[in-house]
């Protein structure tokens, strides 16, 4: 980050974040939720920001920018209009925490225009973010892997209790759907009360899957490990969600299709990304993660697909400050 008092204009970058998954929706000690995320490059949401006489917004997700600018002028009893371009937005409803990203790029872009400390947690909650998963929040501030303790009763978001990098050499593959949306909002919730109870068993086994497996064979740079407890997450997940996924793990047949193509090529931690349509499988390098993906584009079903070979990035939000 540039520092610079009272700047002329900030720029906010926030990479997109893929979810590995939640491993307790039990809920039973007293937190629920508690996920896995990963920040990833080459899909990022990228706004600029400037006092004007008044306020003007252009670029994607306009509406969502200007109730977002609303509040965080309301709470820090800022007065005067700005002028936000959005430059970058990563898809929306597509499980790419994209309504997170914009949010905390507004709350945070504002703060840095008027020389204001960054408050991330507090203006989550201002802007209605992390309600589930704190794994964007904690991707804003960190990058590379992070995984959140779940949501307590406390009214802030859900701690982020581990982080770590993920390897350079690695790659991750990414599936995304445009013709399709996952679920958000109001139909999400109604998606989570309709879902059958969460057994405790699985919570316990999908927490230790997490600690005892998918951790310590990243911090070794054990992709088969990894890989292994990614996927086993992801199965047991999807088995989960199927009744409101139209009885399948996957929300878009031919992303399902496609991860099943890249099983055979060789590729690990193979999952969807919250309710999708997007997923991920992981690679060991560019060379088998292009490999891979040439022998995906060969599937009838890829044809509508965009498929993207990414790294996991290791840093959070850049601010940048100008004049």
């Amino acid at each position: 980050m540039m520092a610079s008092r009272n700047p002329a204009s900030v720029t906010v970058t926030v990479p997109a974040r893929l979810h590995l998954g939640f491993f307790d929706l039990h809920g039973g000690l007293g937190r629920r939720f508690g996920s896995v995320g990963v920040a990833i490059s080459d899909l990022a949401t990228r706004i600029e920001i400037e006092r004007a006489a008044a306020t003007e917004i252009a670029g994607p997700e306009g509406d969502r920018v200007e109730r977002h600018l609303d509040i965080m002028r309301r709470e820090l009893g800022l007065v005067g209009g700005h002028r936000i371009t959005i430059r970058e937005a990563v898809p929306a409803h597509a499980g790419l925490g994209s309504g997170t990203q914009l949010a905390l790029a507004v709350a945070a872009a504002v703060r840095r225009l008027h020389d204001l400390p960054l408050d991330v947690a507090a203006d989550a909650i201002r802007l209605d973010r992390g309600a589930r998963s704190g794994a964007g929040v904690g991707l804003f501030h960190h990058g590379g892997l992070v995984v959140d303790g779940g949501r307590g009763l406390a009214m802030r978001p859900a701690p982020v209790i581990a982080r770590l990098p993920v390897p350079e050499s690695w790659r991750i593959l990414v599936v995304l759907d445009p013709t399709r949306q996952g679920k958000h909002g109001a139909e999400e919730s109604a998606a989570f009360e309709a879902l059958p109870p969460f057994s405790p068993d699985l919570a316990a086994y999908l927490c230790r899957l997490v600690l005892m497996k998918a951790l310590p064979s990243l911090a070794e740079q054990d992709l088969a490990g990894f890989g292994a407890a990614v996927t086993e997450i992801q199965q047991r997940l999807g088995d989960y969600y199927a009744p409101a996924q139209g009885g399948a793990r996957f929300m878009s047949p031919d992303v399902a299709a496609v991860l099943d193509a890249l099983a055979r090529a060789g590729a690990t931690g193979i999952g969807q990304s919250s309710w999708g349509p997007t997923a991920f499988a992981f690679a060991p390098s560019r060379a088998d993660a292009e490999r891979m993906a040439a022998r995906a584009r060969e599937h009838p079903g890829a044809a509508a697909l965009d498929i993207r070979i990414c790294v996991g990035l290791n840093r959070g939000a850049e601010l940048v400050a100008h004049g």
